[in-house]
């Protein structure tokens, strides 16, 4: 069974967040299968308001086909923490890796990106900052549902986390009510400053990028999603991946 076919069956079974990836991955970055010395090594980042348990369904797929898969957990206390946190599980790689950021994490590896051990870089419907800018102010070029929502909370120390009560219109439409409920009240509040955090050097400014469109995002707008794709000139292909059973009207639809 070829690559895509076999990831098109698995992710009938998925969150939708979670498919992309595995179609990503298994067809487009990782599909030299017949060169000699193709990249093993797997580093998965996760967004704001999320830890690396978002990835499991992820990791289990490709560690079953062969692959090295590590996942960064940032403790989003500010963005050098994040950075720093992606660089010292760089660190320990065995070889060149494929570094994938959804949300947030984007900003994390246009910044940690630069590594030598990194060969290339996976924007899963991620912010891709250039150097010089923060995610903040690019996010204003096209704002997105959540951002103009109220949702977004303030703690008395600085740090965001997003209203439990709409934690699953905003940030998880296409997962269950309980799945939603879980991630909302275990949600990893985000340093406010972190969305303003400027990168110094772009990555994808030097190695190849890829970027996943979620075309039903409401975190970042998928305008603004293209828009940094187009820029970056990353590789794109379309995905025929289905849509995973879903009654709410926020439902990711995914594209590349």
């Amino acid at each position: 069974m070829s690559n895509s076919k076999k990831a098109m069956r698995v992710a009938r079974g998925m969150s939708q967040s979670l498919c992309i990836v595995l179609l990503l991955l298994t067809c487009g970055v990782l599909s030299a299968q017949n060169q000699e010395h193709r990249v093993r090594n797997i580093v998965l980042v996760h967004g704001a308001w999320a830890d690396g348990s978002g990835w499991k369904g992820v990791y289990d797929i490709l560690v079953k086909d062969g692959y090295n898969v590590s996942i960064v957990q940032e403790p989003e206390t500010s963005f050098k923490d994040d950075v720093t946190a992606t660089k010292r599980i760089l660190a320990l790689q065995d070889g060149p890796c494929i570094l994938v950021a959804h949300s947030y994490g984007g900003a994390v590896i246009t910044e940690a990106g630069t590594d030598p051990s990194v060969a290339g870089l996976v924007y899963v419907a991620a912010h891709m900052p250039d150097a010089g800018e923060n995610e903040a102010d690019d996010g204003r070029r096209f704002p997105s549902d959540l951002s103009k929502s109220g949702a977004i909370k303030k703690t008395a120390d600085g740090f965001t986390y997003l209203d439990p009560a709409q934690f699953h219109e905003y940030f998880a439409a296409d997962l269950s009510a309980e799945q939603a409920a879980f991630m909302a009240r275990s949600q990893v509040p985000n340093l406010a400053d972190n969305f303003k955090a400027v990168i110094t050097t772009a990555a994808w400014r030097s190695k190849p990028s890829w970027m996943l469109v979620a075309t039903k995002d409401r975190t970042i707008n998928p305008e603004l999603q293209r828009w940094y794709a187009t820029r970056a000139n990353a590789t794109r292909s379309k995905s025929q991946a289905p849509a995973t059973p879903s009654t709410s009207p926020g439902r990711r639809r995914l594209q590349l």
